[in-house]
């Protein structure tokens, strides 16, 4: 089994998250608090030893069926794997807030200058379809938001690469349209409408989005 790394920062149901991982899988590890998604990221790739390890999110509910046994193939050992995650807030289903799978000495040495982290990583991509987990991202009123918002800039900008126009359209509009009877759903389709506007508006630099004081001083100002 390769490494387990939980990573969190200030999500709300980060603690309860945590455990029920570590009541399955006891030797996963832990990055709390570290400011900077790239470099949250590289700090878990030096606490591990295998040459991939599994990224958890903070807000990741991972499905109790999840077992963390892909075995990845010796000449993919340079690619990035990505699961796809239920959305609660407007059933979309993709790799937004999924488990990853990352290999590790690209990650420790990977380009912290683009917004989008996982493309910094490798160039070589795989989209598992499985479901891993739901990104529970809707704790509280400012994560909502801020989740939306950091997504939909990324789709808007066409700051991932690997996008197709026609998909990324259709996910913009479900994230700005869907979900306002959910938990927090008004303050994510909020965020959404926000992130789209400022992503077509900064498309050739959206690494604000990374910045989660600046996000927060955004938020406040609405």
């Amino acid at each position: 089994m390769y490494d387990i790394v939980f990573i969190s920062y200030d999500e709300l149901s980060a603690d309860e998250n945590y455990a029920a991982l570590k009541a399955r899988f006891p030797m996963a590890k832990r990055v709390h608090g570290v400011k900077g998604i790239h470099q949250a990221h590289i700090k878990a790739a030096k606490k591990c030893f295998t040459k991939m390890f599994w990224i958890v999110d903070g807000d990741a509910v991972v499905n109790n069926s999840f077992n963390f046994d892909y075995v990845v193939p010796d000449h993919q050992l340079d690619h990035v794997h990505v699961w796809r995650a239920k959305n609660p807030i407007n059933g979309l289903e993709y790799g937004y807030g999924g488990v990853k799978l990352f290999p590790r000495q690209m990650t420790i040495d990977m380009d912290t200058s683009k917004a989008d982290m996982t493309t910094s990583i490798s160039s070589q991509f795989i989209a598992v379809e499985e479901i891993a987990n739901i990104t529970a991202f809707n704790t509280d009123a400012f994560s909502a938001w801020r989740g939306a918002f950091r997504e939909c800039a990324k789709l808007s900008s066409k700051t991932i690469s690997r996008q197709t126009n026609e998909e990324t359209e259709d996910r913009l509009n479900i994230w700005c349209t869907k979900g306002a009877e959910q938990r927090y759903g008004d303050y994510s389709i909020a965020g959404a409408i926000a992130g789209r506007d400022y992503g077509l508006s900064n498309s050739n630099d959206v690494s604000l989005i990374n910045n989660f004081e600046w996000l927060q001083q955004q938020f406040d100002s609405k």
